[in-house]
């Protein structure tokens, strides 16, 4: 009885998951939530908060916050096959944009606020410094990536070959991270946490795959209970040594209903 209440429980629990995610408002508030980020860096910018390199820090922030939607978005998909809430999948196409769009905002800090479109000492940057060279690496595969991320794109490439195209975002999560490791001075602990964690998300998104799939075959191999006929030998029957009737699990026998 208790493992029917906690079934129960648990049931219950993913359908008020899905019915909050699948709600009208869900999106609103993620996109609004997911700019907050934004408007408290402007904010702290404007009230002289940022340090004594309010560019710098800029750049630094929307750099990580990048990074991070960019491994929400990743993390989605195993969070959906772990606790089976269907509706977070809902999400993972606005989010990953988001991760876009935060590179867009750390790119163009350091282009117009950082070097003043100084263009070849920019050019200079990204072919001398291999942290910018990594770093562009990832802009364009996550730009790659946001250009296709449209229904219409799907159609036009094929369903197969826009899978194999976006599964180059793990590279560009590889990258972000190794990018943030290069940038800091020595070896810090945050840039690897991130780089574990994107290792972890690749991991676990390579497995349950194979593990879903063979779940699948078993449940199209199996026939269905109500469909097949199970044994109940009647006390008599065996007793006179006859062959058990097969009965389904109701009681009925096939050849009533047939």
């Amino acid at each position: 009885m208790a493992d029917s209440i906690a079934s129960a429980g648990s049931v219950d629990w993913r359908a008020a998951a899905n019915a909050v995610l699948a709600s009208r408002w869900a999106k609103p508030v993620v996109f609004t939530a997911a700019l907050v980020p934004l408007v408290w860096t402007v904010w702290l910018a404007y009230t002289g908060e940022l340090g004594a390199e309010p560019v710098l820090e800029s750049v630094k922030a929307s750099g990580l916050w990048a990074l991070r939607f960019l491994l929400i978005a990743l993390a989605l998909t195993p969070l959906r096959m772990l606790t089976g809430v269907a509706g977070l999948a809902r999400f993972r196409r606005m989010l990953g944009l988001f991760a876009f769009f935060y590179a867009c905002v750390h790119l163009s800090t350091y282009i117009g606020l950082d070097q003043f479109f100084d263009w070849p000492a920019i050019w200079k940057d990204i072919v001398k410094r291999p942290y910018i060279t990594v770093g562009m690496g990832a802009f364009l595969i996550l730009t790659t990536l946001a250009a296709t991320s449209t229904d219409g794109m799907v159609k036009r490439l094929g369903g197969k070959n826009w899978r194999a195209l976006h599964r180059c975002v793990f590279i560009a999560g590889l990258a972000g991270c190794l990018h943030f490791i290069m940038l800091v001075k020595g070896w810090q602990t945050t840039p690897l946490i991130y780089a574990l964690i994107c290792i972890g998300l690749l991991a676990f998104r390579r497995w349950p795959i194979r593990l879903g799939r063979q779940t699948d075959r078993r449940r199209k191999d199996a026939k269905p209970i109500g469909t097949r006929p199970v044994r109940t030998p009647p006390a008599t029957a065996l007793r006179s040594g006859e062959a058990p009737e097969p009965r389904f699990p109701d009681g009925s026998s096939p050849a009533r209903r047939s």
